[in-house]
């Protein structure tokens, strides 16, 4: 059986004169030595110092061992490791200076420098497993994941040394990695409670899903927000549509309040229809917007009462079709959302569901007029805005996403009157009631 000292380097050899409780003095500094260097054997490299005992007995027990002038009382001594491990060899063919120094403090040397060395390549095999199996997601999902990115910003957020504490590291990456390659592509959306075969609630809590946000880039926000973002639906009670200012047929909601839609209510929608015609209802991707708006309606800054609905992120098909509905009822309907590869596949997404919507501040001029600059790299294809041809092509050139919040004084004003008023729009605007009359 191989020695977990010394990994069987004491095998065959005569230790007892080398433990000697008189040679402790110079056993213990070599130990520390081993462990500084990350060097069990210690069979070469610099030389180590140690102090000469005063006692003549336990300088009598290194005779042979250390070589040069005869050791002198409190002297520091300086032990040449190659000469050390030559004498050692009378007492064993195969020991070296770190392993009779291990057996005589009865421990195994070099421990943080092995431990350092095992998770070096426990880090290298994540690495490269990530590496490998990010390449083969689908395209949708490793523009989330980032390939060349991922391992980085796994190791930033902390998420490859909990790998490495984790009971089986590789089966909870593989488990992550299958759920993150079922992620939908943008406009679309998915119950979080399929996503794991066998087990709906396998992503509820633990590590799995918050790996699995880390992964994709989305962890760092609520919860229910960042699978929202990534276009999973956790539950038909909580999430929805956030609306001011319109209700369903045959509800009280009082004037001016901002209350949410579950998914489960907007399965069947049936929209009030407006008291005049020529109405507009703006939907808009960020609840700060909707929240804006409000503010400024309550300040008595707007001509008229907001009327919004808030998508909070990606719009499920439920919601694109009950945005649909308002144009059924009698609403005209002014859509829009980011300037990123997201917030057009909302867009898209809501113009598809509801043909009779317009594209509200969503054009190349709008986009621009957020002077934007930078270095992202927008992966668009040249359908992604199809009520613009000069749009994706302008937002490549420029390399950035603009958000809604870039453009809120003009948003604002859009709302407060009533009307959207931008290059994008203002062909598709019909006529409108006396309120805003003055923008047509």
């Amino acid at each position: 059986m191989t020695c977990t000292l010394c990994t069987g380097a004491c095998e065959e050899a005569d230790l007892a004169p080398l433990l000697s409780p008189d040679l402790a003095w110079l056993w213990q500094p070599l130990a520390a030595a081993a462990d500084r260097r990350g060097d069990e054997s210690l069979t070469s490299g610099p030389a180590v110092t140690v102090t000469v005992p005063t006692e003549p007995a336990q300088c009598a027990a290194a005779a042979g061992l250390i070589d040069g002038c005869p050791l002198q009382p409190g002297q520091s001594r300086r032990i040449n490791l190659p000469h050390l491990t030559a004498a050692l060899s009378a007492r064993g063919p195969r020991l070296t200076p770190g392993a009779v120094a291990a057996h005589a403090c009865n421990r195994r040397l070099a421990a943080n420098a092995r431990h350092r060395a095992q998770q070096t390549i426990a880090t290298d095999r994540i690495r490269t497993h990530l590496e490998s199996t990010t390449a083969e997601l689908p395209h949708h999902v490793r523009e989330l994941v980032g390939p060349e990115t991922v391992f980085t910003r796994m190791r930033t957020l902390g998420w490859v040394t909990r790998l490495l504490n984790a009971p089986d590291p590789t089966q909870l990456l593989e488990q992550a990695l299958k759920v993150a390659a079922q992620l939908p592509p943008p406009g679309r959306r998915i119950d979080r409670r399929l996503m794991v075969p066998g087990n709906p609630h396998a992503l509820d809590a633990g590590p799995l899903p918050a790996l699995v946000l880390a992964l994709s880039g989305s962890s760092g926000t609520p919860t229910r927000s960042a699978w929202a973002r990534l276009g999973v639906d956790c539950d038909d009670l909580l999430g929805g549509l956030i609306i001011t200012g319109i209700t369903p047929r045959g509800w009280h909601i009082p004037s001016g309040a901002t209350y949410t839609l579950p998914p489960r209510e907007l399965a069947s929608i049936d929209w009030q229809p407006p008291d005049r015609p020529g109405l507009w209802v703006f939907v808009t991707e960020n609840p700060s917007i909707l929240a804006a708006a409000c503010n400024r309606s309550l300040a008595g800054d707007s001509l008229v009462t907001p009327r919004m609905i808030c998508t909070a992120g990606t719009p499920s098909q439920r919601e694109c079709n009950a945005v649909a509905a308002l144009s059924d009822a009698g609403w005209n309907v002014a859509v829009r959302a980011d300037f990123d590869q997201a917030g057009l596949a909302h867009v898209r997404a809501l113009l598809n569901a509801a043909p009779a919507a317009i594209p509200w501040r969503m054009s190349t001029t709008d986009y621009l007029a957020t002077v934007p600059e930078g270095t992202d790299t927008l992966h668009l294809q040249d359908e992604d805005a199809s009520w613009d041809e000069r749009l994706v092509p302008t937002m490549r050139k420029h390399s950035v996403p603009a958000y809604e919040e870039d453009l809120l004084p003009a948003l604002l004003t859009d709302i407060g009157a009533g009307a959207p008023d931008s290059p994008s729009c203002v062909k598709h605007v019909v006529p409108v009631d006396a309120e805003v009359s003055r923008r047509c």
